[in-house]
């Protein structure tokens, strides 16, 4: 009928699909290197830390930003699939990357959700118990002194950065959309793919110099639906984990 077909096109314009399901993708994220993702330090007291790393408001300890975590995988698939020798523009990225990670409105066309949501990740706390325990040179973390050497006059400018302790440990967690049961295992391909390629790069700053190297492991893969709460069996759920674990790898 007229009202059914204009129903759809209303839906269709929005950009929103049904929700067949919800997944919920859980990980361990080990700190493999001293990590540093940078808090502002406008305001830091003389003689404090130049560089801090990013702390819960709260709890004060190290917290690592969902926005990070995003941005970094989603660069890293990018410029994996980016055609010639420089990155495209974030809108020109490839369906896949744009289904995962969304895309935003572009003059009167509707943007695209993400089927992607991203949580800032903070310590498991059995990490925090035994770290918690250790003197360390900050609250939960470590300084590390560089020296920024002036190639024509050799004089030394020293900083300190604080660091994320390598071996700690976070609590990973993606929530994933299910729109499209026959999309579902080539979007956990494209993230095993991704998650892979996070494990063989870096998170925050100063990676080439070896920072922020991390391992994710121990995956749980979760499924929720409303309307089709049978549509996942354990199993299927047990063959995503196992994806995800080996990052896109095949066996």
């Amino acid at each position: 009928s007229s009202t059914e077909g204009e129903t759809e096109m209303g839906q269709q314009e929005t950009n929103q699909k049904a929700l067949r399901g919800k997944l919920d993708l859980r990980a361990l994220l080990r700190v493999e290197t001293g990590l540093h993702i940078g808090a502002s330090s406008d305001f830091a007291p003389i003689g404090a830390v130049d560089s801090p790393f990013l702390r819960d408001p709260l709890t004060k300890q190290p917290i690592l930003p969902g926005s990070s975590l995003k941005g970094k995988v989603r660069t890293l698939l990018a410029r994996s699939f980016a055609d010639g020798y420089f990155l495209n523009k974030i809108e020109d990225d490839a369906e896949e990357i744009c289904r995962l990670f969304g895309s935003a409105a572009k003059g009167s066309a509707g943007g695209r959700p993400a089927r992607l949501q991203f949580y800032d990740i903070r310590m498991t706390e059995d990490s925090f118990a035994r770290f918690n325990a250790m003197e360390l040179d900050t609250y939960i973390g470590e300084i590390k002194w560089e020296n920024a050497i002036d190639r024509l006059t050799a004089g030394a400018n020293p900083r300190q950065i604080e660091r994320v302790p390598a071996g700690a440990e976070f609590d990973f967690r993606l929530v994933y959309n299910i729109e499209s049961e026959e999309e579902l295992m080539e979007d956990m391909e494209l993230l095993a793919q991704g998650l892979q390629l996070l494990q063989m790069d870096y998170l925050g700053g100063h990676g080439s110099r070896g920072y922020g190297r991390g391992s994710l492991h121990d995956f749980t893969v979760a499924y929720f639906s409303l309307s089709a709460p049978n549509e996942l069996s354990e199993a299927q759920c047990g063959e995503i984990a196992a994806l995800l674990e080996k990052g896109g790898r095949s066996s």
